[in-house]
């Protein structure tokens, strides 16, 4: 046989004296992202670009727990305190258009300031205004324009009076309306007996002359209407006047204040031009609405709200550009809202209670998105692209965007839209999107790709010590790791990657582990961590995940799923898979058996016939098939009818990392030679009888170890391998011990 491997090539053992401190105390923490230089180029380059056209923004991929959050967050932390501050959003009454609330964009800070100089600009004119009615001159002016008036009034009234009676008639005014008495010659009125004997040409006469000062009297009413009309008027003009008087010099202060926002200036005057029509609602100076008796009742509307200023957001206390992270991307978290008030069955709303989205918050910075989040939102990435396509932001009501009719509510004008958004993902998705959305790939032109693993050299060992240190800096409760806790969390960064010249980039998986190993060094009353204490953690993290390992293991003991680890066996093989639960994956082995009969059926593969075999198990069968073709059968046919199965396999098999495995057994039936029953086997085979490598090496020589353990080591046993996977080999120390001891035995 293939001559074993020694224990030392099972498995990188870190030597802590290459660590030359006492603690990771001693340490500077970790001020950059380890082994990922790819991806941080890449987003260096999406976050520097700034396309007018928003298409640089930026897609993160990467595996769970590869630090991409962390990296996204560090480089958004240094490149947005150097950017200035984006304006605040404020959004204010539309006088011209009521459902159309107007957007203003500040400095920063100024949002809040304009808030409140309205509130007191209100307050004031509130309390000075109806002063301005008290006042001697007004009240004077006043009165001259009435006594002005009620000359015109009275002269005309006169006039009136003149024409009739050289038509014959008195005029007599009542309080509703006027009434014409015909007179007698002697210009007393003309008594309804006497003018019942008059003649029928006299009466004729009277009717006619009464008609013509009836018509007078319609145009001297009009004439009267006019005048008071004009006095109206007047005392408009003068109410305005005094107003504006009052009003005009706030407002000046205030445009001078602002003095170079246009739209704010704008929404001044059109301030100043609303409270000079609308003076009466000031009139009453700071008298509260006057309260409805019964609740029941539709509350009176606060006139003076529409004065109020929506400050959307405030970037008052932002420190360069606003770095938002959306952890639930639904359409409203990012669009934003118009809430509604329900009274008595009517939704009321209005420009205050317009509520701002997550790109609101995030414009003039940077959005960050996670994917898995994003996309089972539909409706929101497709509002999403639509607003970086348009280049704005609107606040739109949801069922509208999915083609329902809504009632008629407020448009509030879209913000622009200067941002860059960043989702973070997986690569499979990332594919999914790349060739089935044609939005995407022009909207996302940057890819970060994080890798999974980097190179295990001297300089990410020690990175991973002053790693350890930040995360200690991060959570006080974290106690400092000596040089052998350090080696040991190397060590598992070199199991996670599952090869002895890399080094996992998982580091939220290292961090678990941390926390747990703190943890452990804590209960013992430790002052660090140790790698007794790494040790202790990986146990336990195991020992949580384990129960079905467990149970399978014990169900080989007891004889209830037969695999044997002794004797020999002709046509049968152990086999190994590995299985993965959750985040927890472990090898189990399999009787695979293989039987020969005289026939032409070739190699049944009994999986792929009862529908329980992978494409890629089946390929591998057909693999196995050209190999032994080529070998067996070039100058003639071969006759051969052979089946090939999984023992109490009850489920779906896929891969081909058995096919060797499956070879052997085969080879075995054929030539009658026994195989041994202590020697499992794993790895792929090519057409031409090459072994190839495989995965899930370390899971599977430790499922079978632990299931000869069980049995009971004989010193016999092991694992064939393929060659090419030693480098792979990051065993548990109890399985080099074991090797170390001859007790088991690799052969690659």
């Amino acid at each position: 046989m293939t001559k074993e491997l020694d224990a030392t090539k099972l498995r990188y053992t870190c030597d802590p004296k290459k660590f030359k401190f006492k603690t990771t105390a001693e340490l500077e923490p970790l001020d950059r992202i380890i082994g990922q230089e790819r991806a941080i180029e890449a987003l260096k380059l999406g976050l520097g670009i700034k396309d007018a056209k928003n298409r640089y923004n930026i897609y993160v991929a990467g595996g769970p727990g590869t630090g991409k959050m962390s990296a996204v967050e560090y480089f958004l932390s240094r490149v947005s305190k150097n950017e200035p501050r984006p304006p605040d959003l404020c959004y204010v009454h539309n006088f011209a258009n009521p459902y159309n609330p107007r957007c203003l964009e500040l400095p920063a800070g100024m949002g809040t300031q304009l808030r409140t100089d309205m509130k007191h600009l209100i307050a004031r004119l509130r309390r000075d205004i109806p002063k301005v009615f008290e006042t001697d001159e007004f009240k004077a002016r006043i009165k001259k324009i009435n006594e002005l008036h009620a000359e015109k009034r009275a002269k005309l009234f006169e006039e009136m009076e003149k024409k009739s009676r050289a038509l014959g008639f008195a005029i007599q005014r009542t309080p509703i309306g006027i009434n014409t008495l015909p007179l007698r010659k002697e210009g007393e009125p003309l008594s309804q007996e006497e003018y019942e004997a008059l003649s029928d040409e006299e009466k004729a006469e009277i009717r006619e002359k009464q008609n013509k000062v009836q018509s007078l009297i319609q145009e001297v009413l009009q004439e009267v209407a006019r005048v008071d009309e004009e006095r109206e008027e007047e005392v408009k003009k003068l109410a305005r006047e005094a107003v504006l008087f009052t009003v005009e010099p706030h407002i000046s202060q205030l445009k001078s204040r602002y003095g170079g926002i246009e739209k704010v200036i704008s929404f001044f005057d059109e301030v100043q031009n609303d409270i000079v029509e609308h003076l009466d609602q000031f009139r009453g100076g700071n008298q509260e609405a006057p309260k409805v008796p019964f609740p029941f009742v539709m509350q009176p509307v606060d006139p003076f709200k529409r004065y109020d200023v929506n400050v959307l957001v405030d970037n008052s206390q932002t420190e360069g550009a606003p770095v938002i992270v959306e952890e639930n991307a639904s359409y409203t978290n990012l669009f934003g809202s118009i809430e509604r008030r329900v009274h008595m069955g009517v939704a009321i709303t209005d420009f205050t209670m317009i509520k701002p989205g997550s790109l609101h918050r995030a414009n003039g910075g940077y959005l960050v998105l996670n994917a898995n989040n994003l996309f089972r939102m539909g409706l929101s990435w497709e509002a999403l692209k639509i607003a970086i396509k348009r280049r704005e932001i609107r606040i739109e009501d949801p069922m509208q965007m999915l083609g329902y009719s809504t009632t008629e509510g407020l448009k509030p004008e879209p913000v622009p839209f200067r941002m860059k958004v960043i989702i973070i993902g997986s690569p499979e998705i990332y594919e999914i999107l790349h060739y089935y959305d044609e939005d995407f790939p022009k909207l996302f032109s940057v890819k970060s790709d994080f890798e999974t693993e980097m190179e295990r050299n001297e300089e990410h060992e020690q990175e991973i010590a002053r790693f350890l240190r930040a995360r200690c800096q991060e959570d006080p409760s974290l106690l400092p790791f000596d040089p052998t806790g350090v080696a040991k969390i190397v060590e598992t960064a070199a199991e996670l990657a599952g090869d002895q010249k890399k080094l996992s980039c998982r580091f939220g998986v290292l961090t678990s582990i941390v926390k747990e190993a703190s943890y452990w060094a804590r209960t013992e009353g430790s002052d660090y961590v140790t790698g007794a204490h790494v040790r202790k953690a990986l146990v336990e993290r195991e020992r949580r995940s384990n129960r079905i390992e467990e149970k399978i293991r014990e169900m080989i003991a007891r004889g209830q799923i037969l695999v044997d680890t002794e004797g020999e066996r002709t046509g049968q093989v152990n086999g190994l898979a590995v299985l993965q639960l959750g985040d927890y994956a472990f090898g189990k082995p399999s009787r695979i058996t293989a039987t020969v009969y005289t026939g032409k059926d070739g190699i049944v593969d009994i999986e792929r016939e009862a529908d329980l075999g992978g494409h890629t198990h089946t390929k591998g069968i057909m693999i196995l098939k050209g190999f032994l073709g080529e070998q067996f059968a070039a100058n003639r046919p071969l006759s051969l009818s052979a089946s090939l199965t999984f023992e109490q396999s009850y489920s779906m098999i896929d891969g081909d990392s058995a096919s060797s495995t499956e070879l052997y057994a085969l080879l075995s039936a054929l030539s009658g030679l026994p195989v041994k029953q202590g020697i499992a086997v794993t790895g792929s085979v090519n057409q031409k009888g090459g072994i190839q490598p495989i995965g899930g090496v370390n899971e599977k020589i430790e499922g079978f170890f632990r299931v000869c353990k069980a049995k009971g080591l004989t010193g016999e046993q092991g694992v064939i391998i393929p060659a090419r996977n030693i480098d792979n080999l990051m065993l548990s120390e109890e399985v080099v011990e074991a090797v170390r001891a001859w007790k088991f035995h690799i052969y690659p």
